[in-house]
């Protein structure tokens, strides 16, 4: 029997492995052995052995040539049916959200019943390159036909031209990283630095207070040894903060190591569902996704703004729902840097910055005491990929534990891009 009817999609399950600073606790493992741990976690935590799925999406943002389909292979090593067919999708930081809202699709349109939407992303397992000089010659020597053809294809190598390319945290378009922007962001709408301060502190308290509180303790698998995220800092004080030097503008800025992200690595994963799957399966429905939007933003000319598509995915997608910014009971704003976060706030609250940036209308205040409320990158570290798996993560057991009420999501992303999202209990 067909129908046209646009299903619920349920959140069922969340697991993540702890995050981890780059060159720490995941220095000798990839994406591949972090993201299949993440799944055979969640795999285990809601009996999924031996079942097919409709789908499971998720990406990296760094990953090598031969991580080309990375997550059918992890699919493949998990034990899941192995017929349970998978993609990759990569959005950079918004990769893990965009894979749910793919996911969702599916299952609100009743293409698939059940999915995984996740994001994995190693930075110790950086891939280097060769010169694009060395690659030609590497190439044309393949194609010789004797031993003195690919002699002589050699002997135009220079010394130069052996240097090793490593990826650069820069976007192509202005030359700056996504930090680089953000301080120009600190800048342009007079963010202090006590303020990316105080609001880096309170991430580390509030996620410390979390940890001691046991809410991830279902939330998290150990892997190769860690148990906790171990970019979090328990004895964090505004006095050490405020030590810092500028990570960027080493003269005149504001952005430190302790109110911005740092290199991370790790892997998230969430299970979603019909209404009808979950309860054939027995499994929990911890809350629902009911809307979603993605928006870009011109950051070449206005390069105070890389970090801000989210502003205007916000906008539209509460017009299409019929709600104000204040109707929620919990925020979830990934912290890129405590400068790009707080300048969103500042945003919505001016109607002069509001109409500057190309807002219809400022979307008001919020209760800060309901933003992210269990910490957020600024404590658990940012792996790009895997950032949306978390706060998804976080906000349907928010909501679950409340029993009822909404939760606004929003990630910035590289490129200029961002994506919100609604979740209701």
């Amino acid at each position: 029997m067909k129908s046209n009817t646009i299903k619920k999609v349920a959140i069922v399950g969340y697991n993540r492995i702890p995050f981890a600073r780059a060159n720490t606790a995941y220095s000798n493992v990839g994406n591949k052995e972090m993201m299949i741990a993440a799944l055979n976690g969640l795999i285990d935590k809601y009996n999924l052995k031996g079942k097919l799925l409709g789908e499971v999406a998720g990406g990296a943002v760094i990953k090598h040539t031969y991580d080309n389909n990375l997550i059918r292979e992890c699919v493949m090593q998990t034990s899941l049916d192995p017929s349970t067919p998978a993609c990759d999708l990569q959005q950079a930081c918004d990769t893990g959200i965009e894979s749910a809202i793919y996911i969702a699709n599916k299952i609100a349109l009743g293409q698939i019943d059940s999915g995984i939407a996740g994001g994995v992303d190693s930075i110790s397992d950086m891939p280097i390159a060769v010169s694009e000089k060395l690659r030609k010659i590497l190439l044309e020597a393949r194609q010789a036909k004797s031993l003195g053809g690919k002699i002589k294809t050699f002997l135009k190598l220079r010394p130069k031209d052996l240097s090793p390319l490593v990826p650069r945290n820069e976007e192509s378009q202005t030359g700056l990283s996504m930090g680089g922007h953000t301080e120009i962001t600190a800048k342009y709408y007079k963010i202090s630095r006590e303020e990316q301060d105080q609001f880096a502190l309170k991430s580390h308290l509030n996620m410390a207070k979390a940890y001691d509180e046991g809410f991830f303790d279902d939330m998290i698998t150990p892997f190769n040894g860690l148990e906790k995220d171990n970019n979090l800092r328990r004895d964090s004080t505004i006095e050490k903060l405020n030590k810092l030097k500028p990570a960027f503008d080493k003269v005149n800025g504001t952005l430190t190591a302790g109110n911005s992200t740092p290199l991370t690595d790790g892997a998230s994963c969430i299970l979603l569902a019909s209404e009808e799957w979950a309860k054939e399966q027995g499994l929990p429905i911890l809350a629902y996704i009911t809307f979603a939007e993605i928006a870009a933003i011109e950051y070449v000319k206005n390069q105070q703004n890389l970090l801000l598509a989210p502003l205007f995915a916000a906008s539209r997608m509460l017009e299409k729902a019929e709600l104000n910014l204040q109707d929620f009971d919990y925020y979830e704003i990934h912290e890129a840097f405590a400068a790009q976060t707080l300048a969103t706030l500042k945003i919505w609250e001016s109607p002069e910055l509001s109409a500057e940036i190309g807002l219809k209308k400022p979307l008001g205040a919020i209760d800060r005491n309901k933003l992210n409320v269990k910490g957020s990158s600024l404590a658990a570290a940012h792996p790009f990929a895997a950032t949306g798996g978390r706060i998804i993560g976080v906000m349907a057991k928010l909501l679950n534990e409340k029993g009822s009420g909404k939760g606004l999501i929003s990630i910035c992303a590289a490129g200029g891009q961002g994506v919100t999202m609604i979740i209701e209990k």
